[in-house]
């Protein structure tokens, strides 16, 4: 009997499905600021990709000549953030390309608005930079952000307000009134410091529909300490140079009728010559007491009409009596003298003289505020 062998395949013999494959999702962008209340300028606009990450990021305003707005992306890719102030009014398009894990494309476009201000106020620095960029200022001067409307959020506006000084001096900010905020040390600044101002208002709300036009900023360096002790009592003045005796000279202050203010005054201007009018403040011709003369070799020391001048009409009264207006008459030679070596800054010590105390207001009455005093006028307390 005969056997014969068969092959045979041992399994399935039905056919294999092939693998399936799952595609990611595209990724997801979105710009939160977009298409919704204007935003305030100085927010930054944030574009974010969910799903995968960003690849490029372009911010552009049509109506700046389509001129990119500066930002950066986060490492991982997720987060884009710009970094430079946007303007007021304005319209932004944002242009945002991504790519998912896959790196399937995806680019979206987006419109980001900035508010409208009801108006805008500057903040000024006094002294203006230029004019003192030689000269430096003196131990006596404040700094001063002047802005060109009232400030209602004293407070909020403060924080943006910076000082800071080579070598440190502790400072106070103290508002003389609505529009004016001073910042002064304890005591005179100490010669040779380097004083950085800055005042970041920009996008700030300064109250009653009022925001903040831009961002300002000054550097400032204190010269020699020049102080003039004006002695109403004996009729001299005399000058002090870092600490040390210079020299001293006849004088004659406000007479009884025109008492000069008692306190540390400031050198806020210096004129070679000026018409000097007392119709500026009042007294007008017909009045008895009425002047218009040229004067010469000015030192302003305040803003009501007191100054350190050449006076050659009352030498004769110079060391004797007190017959001016409330100015500093000092003899021709002794004016030239003080207009050589006073400048911005630079501090008249007005004592005896029988007037009231120059108010904080007047430019400057700073140093008449006790320091206690001074730093509770802090508006952030």
């Amino acid at each position: 009997m005969t056997f014969l062998a068969t092959a045979c395949t041992i399994g399935d013999t039905g056919t294999s499905e092939p693998p399936t494959t799952t595609q990611a999702a595209p990724a997801t962008i979105a710009v939160p600021a977009a298409d919704g209340a204007p935003i305030n300028p100085t927010t930054p606009i944030v574009v974010t990709a969910t799903g995968g990450r960003l690849t490029t990021v372009t911010v552009t305003n049509p109506a700046d000549a389509g001129a990119p707005v500066a930002g950066a992306l986060a490492p991982d890719g997720t987060s884009w953030t710009s970094s430079a102030p946007l303007g007021y009014e304005s319209t932004y398009t944002v242009v945002a390309d991504a790519v998912n894990p896959d790196g399937a494309p995806v680019e979206q476009t987006f419109t980001v608005t900035t508010m409208t201000p009801g108006s805008t106020a500057y903040a000024n620095v006094v002294p203006a930079p230029e004019v003192v960029a030689d000269t430096g200022i003196g131990v006596g001067q404040p700094m001063v952000f002047q802005f060109t409307s009232p400030v209602a959020n004293k407070a909020a506006v403060q924080e943006r307000l910076h000082v800071t000084t080579t070598p440190p001096q502790p400072g106070a900010w103290y508002w003389t009134d609505d529009q004016n905020a001073h910042y002064r040390a304890a005591n005179y600044w100490a010669p040779g410091t380097k004083i950085h101002v800055e005042a970041d208002v920009f996008g700030v709300d300064l109250g009653d529909g009022v925001f903040g036009a831009e961002n300002n900023a000054a550097d400032y360096t204190v010269h020699d300490s020049w102080v003039a002790k004006a002695d109403g009592a004996s009729e001299v003045l005399t000058v002090f140079h870092n600490g040390v005796q210079e020299t001293s000279m006849p004088m004659s202050l406000g007479s009884p009728d025109h008492p000069s203010h008692e306190g540390p005054h400031v050198v806020s201007d210096r004129q070679q010559s000026i018409i000097m009018d007392s119709c500026t403040y009042g007294v007008c011709a017909g009045d008895p007491d009425y002047y218009r003369e040229k004067v010469d070799l000015n030192l302003r020391i305040s803003n009501d009409g007191e100054f350190v001048h050449s006076a050659p009409w009352s030498v004769g009264d110079q060391g004797s009596s007190n017959v001016s207006h409330g100015c500093v008459n000092l003899a021709p030679a002794n004016a030239q003298w003080m207009f050589d070596h006073f400048g911005i800054g630079d501090v008249v010590e007005i004592t005896n003289s029988g007037g009231p105390v120059l108010p904080v207001w007047d430019t400057y009455g700073d140093w008449e505020v006790p320091w206690a005093e001074w730093q509770a006028g802090n508006a952030t307390g």
